[in-house]
């Protein structure tokens, strides 16, 4: 499915690192020349950093790439009965940043859930709390009136939500992916055993119902995340999989109608994660988003 050869799950876990946050444990990865411009990668739902290891070698040639599985996520600590948010996997970056002694302006590379944490740093960023030098989307909810949800997601939102999470299995994962992936570049049943296994860690469907959330807490913070990228500064580029039914082209075109001289870019084909999809083609758009900006510079 791709000329990047990527990293296996468990060599992948094995190079991750161990962080406390307020009393989880979170599994962190960092690469690259630690003299590099930090590069901050922020995963989607229901995967984790993993989904990023394909582009993790490349990217880290060049930068120094920082990635952990979010609270709720892969590797991570899934708490039973927690009132998780988009706000705190934010305030999760931030601490991750402290803990690795990051405190250079960063760049942030973001994918599905990862764009809504974000637009939340990009809010931050704006009032002064702290510095990002870009953003690039994949692929996400930037607008709530654009996001599609698949069924799943909605089920897992109503009455019988605790249920719909427990019932997950790794074909349920499969039925979803095959939906939202493009029709050419399907997960191989390699990728979604990992990408199961990440979901199933530590219990995670139990906890699927209470992750959803993200979807309403988006709505309601969507005009302080839009006002703040309208307002920004920042260099900013969506690079989407155009195909994807959740956040494909319809999600582009609310973009350009919302920013100001909207940077976008198109994979035709491509569904919802290009960046396991056509990784080569998000490495050659994001690197060129980078050097333009470099040169201009």
């Amino acid at each position: 499915m791709s000329e990047l050869p990527g990293i296996a799950l468990d060599e992948w876990r094995a190079l991750g690192q161990a962080l406390d946050f307020r009393g989880h444990s979170i599994r962190y990865w960092v690469a690259g020349d630690a003299a590099a411009e930090p590069l901050l990668l922020i995963h989607g739902f229901p995967s984790a950093s993993w989904d990023w290891h394909r582009l993790w070698a490349p990217l880290a040639e060049r930068y120094r790439v920082i990635a952990c599985d979010m609270l709720g996520f892969g590797y991570s600590a899934k708490p039973r009965g927690h009132a998780y948010s988009l706000l705190e996997q934010a305030d999760l970056q931030q601490a991750l940043l402290t803990h690795i002694g990051e405190r250079r302006p960063l760049h942030v590379l973001a994918h599905d859930y990862g764009d809504s944490v974000a637009q939340e740093l990009i809010a931050r960023h704006q009032e002064g709390q702290l510095q990002l030098a870009s953003c690039v989307f994949l692929n996400g909810g930037l607008f709530p009136e654009t996001h599609h949800p698949v069924r799943v997601q909605k089920l897992l939102l109503g009455p019988l939500g605790p249920l719909i999470g427990r019932l997950f299995s790794r074909r349920k994962l499969a039925q979803s992916f095959a939906r939202i992936f493009g029709p050419h570049t399907q997960a191989s049943e390699a990728e979604l055993d990992a990408l199961w296994q990440l979901v199933a860690y530590n219990n995670g469907p139990a906890v699927m119902h209470r992750l959803i959330r993200y979807m309403p807490e988006r709505r309601q913070q969507r005009q302080r995340w839009v006002t703040a990228m309208q307002a920004t500064t920042l260099p900013m580029r969506v690079i989407d999989g155009a195909f994807d039914p959740i956040s494909g082209a319809h999600m582009v075109a609310r973009y350009r109608e919302l920013i100001a001289d909207a940077d976008t870019v198109l994979l035709d084909g491509i569904g919802h994660y290009p960046q396991l999809e056509a990784p080569a083609e998000v490495l050659e758009h994001y690197l060129q988003f980078r050097d333009a900006r470099s040169s201009h510079a």
